[in-house]
């Protein structure tokens, strides 16, 4: 398991940023369902040994995932996640719901971050300076965290879904495409 870290976190709260939050998403490669993005700060003085399971969502199991949910929600400043339909997917297109996702996200959120770290998207529309990190969730604990918690509202609600659509498997594939499509 790659390990993460508050390395960047620190650094910009060296500059002067009091509440740096990690942005990311999931559903962007699905067939079916929402586009998730999630939103975690952690306080600078929290204690990274109970952070040091989290990492990129996709490399964790579904039991995994919902343990360190748990822990996000317990230490985290911030923990939200912002949806964007199908319709709206349809309408405007991957990248655009994307973004709306996570400005959703920023919206929930009772306290604002004065910085982004975004998994390699740009998202000007938040009026926020942000870094755009390749493999952001690899790297940053903030990020993965947002992996995170997107990953199980987003699963949680593909479950839902697959109550009135079983014959998609949605609760077993979560709208991605799988060899039995």
């Amino acid at each position: 398991m790659i390990a993460t870290n508050l390395d960047i976190e620190t650094e910009l709260i060296g500059q002067g940023y009091s509440l740096v939050a990690g942005l990311d998403e999931v559903g962007r490669g699905a067939l079916a369902g929402p586009v998730a993005a999630g939103l975690v700060a952690f306080p600078p003085c929290v204690e990274f040994e109970l952070l040091s399971d989290i990492t990129d969502s996709k490399k964790l199991s579904p039991k995994a995932r919902e343990s360190l949910v748990e822990i996000i929600k317990e230490n985290a400043t911030i923990c939200e996640v912002g949806f964007t339909s199908v319709n709206e997917i349809d309408a405007m297109g991957i990248v655009k719901a994307t973004r709306l996702a996570m400005v959703r996200a920023l919206d929930k959120s009772i306290l604002s971050p004065d910085h982004l770290l975004i998994d390699a998207l740009e998202l000007p529309e938040s009026g926020l300076p942000y870094r755009s990190i390749i493999r952001g969730d690899q790297i940053s604990t903030s990020v993965a965290g947002a992996s995170i918690i997107a990953k199980v509202a987003r699963d949680s609600l593909m479950k839902q879904l697959s109550r009135c659509e079983p014959g998609y498997l949605f609760e077993k594939n979560k709208g991605y495409g799988t060899r039995e499509h």
